[in-house]
């Protein structure tokens, strides 16, 4: 867990990842050959092909986890001291009212909401605000500025072999990569581990570094919606089942050969998996697969309840499939041998 809550407990919102980012480069440290952060902030790391004798037909192939996570920007602060804010990434008003937040200072705060009894009404952006005790302007101003961005303020816990967390999306991708990789014996194939920026604000980081390395193959790893809470959209996931194995999501459709080694992989290990079709959403894998001429792609889901909210919910088993099938990937390769 000690890993886990370093990651989901830091600040990283969309464009603000350095925090993560150095997390992250001194777990991965001894276990890649070169490690280097290109001009949008992505942290990239090379593992080469080792324990084959045919490395000279090895394939390229790009893992890829965003490190940010949606957050808050300031847009106004009124003459009360109360911060008026818009979104970075998808949030939703319902999921984020009376939650605690802070800034990168360490400032924290709650979000609020306009009340007109007369007219009682669902919230939305522009009638919740942040709440950071301050008497007026001039003493809110001290401590937050127009453009700093917030996020949630909350801790990773383990709930009946459940974990809670802020972040779960995707730093809980992140997790895996960064396990995978320690776990890594041999490899066939070159590997590439990114670590990208600004995906919720419109997977930026993942377009540049798959032009970078120009992978024949990619394997995007983040959380997915779940149809198993009461009432929830009929959906063919649920949190302990087994890793997801993307077939389509809403601007993404796994190449079939990606996906029919993914499957038969995890059946080959007994690595319980389900099939993931998602209607809203989507990740890295839609900007890395049209990249350069083409690269052939899928995706590894973490089943997760309450998505973009303060406590994301996965099973700890979902993780442990996830990086175990990540690991024999990365050992037996994706090319049809």
């Amino acid at each position: 867990m000690e890993l886990i809550k370093k990651l989901c407990d830091a600040y990283g919102p969309a464009g603000r990842e350095d925090i993560v980012r150095e997390i992250i480069r001194s777990e991965i440290q001894p276990y890649c050959q070169k490690i280097e952060v290109d001009r949008l902030g992505n942290l990239i790391a090379y593992v080469p092909a080792k324990g084959t004798e045919n490395i000279k037909n090895c394939s390229k192939i790009m893992f890829c986890a965003h490190m940010d996570e949606i957050g808050l920007i300031v847009t106004h602060i009124d003459n009360s001291g109360f911060l008026r804010f818009t979104s970075i990434g998808g949030i939703l008003p319902q999921r984020i009212l009376y939650q605690r937040i802070f800034f990168e200072n360490q400032t924290m705060g709650i979000i609020g909401v306009e009340r007109k009894p007369d007219k009682p009404e669902p919230p939305r952006i522009d009638n919740l605000f942040i709440d950071i005790g301050a008497k007026n302007k001039e003493e809110a101003q001290k401590v937050v500025r127009i453009g700093d961005i917030a996020t949630f303020n909350q801790y990773a816990m383990i709930i009946n072999n459940r974990l809670a967390a802020k972040a779960l999306d995707d730093r809980i991708g992140c997790y895996c990569l960064v396990e995978s990789m320690k776990r890594i014996k041999k490899n066939k194939d070159d590997l590439y581990f990114v670590f990208s920026t600004q995906e919720e604000v419109g997977l930026r980081g993942a377009r540049t570094g798959a032009y970078a390395i120009s992978p024949e193959y990619a394997i995007a790893v983040d959380v997915t919606r779940t149809g198993d809470t009461p009432e929830s959209p009929k959906m063919d996931v649920s949190v302990g089942k087994g890793v997801a194995i993307k077939v389509k999501d809403e601007r993404f459709i796994s190449n079939p050969s990606v996906k029919d080694k993914l499957i038969s992989y995890a059946q080959k290990t007994n690595i319980p998996y389900q099939l993931e079709i998602l209607e809203k959403g989507t990740t890295d894998a839609t900007v890395i697969q049209i990249v350069r001429e083409g690269v052939l792609s899928g995706v590894l889901s973490i089943p997760t309840r309450y998505i973009h909210s303060a406590n994301e919910v996965c099973d700890l088993q979902d993780i442990e499939n996830t990086i175990q099938l990540l690991t024999y990937v990365s050992e037996e390769g994706l090319k049809r041998r």
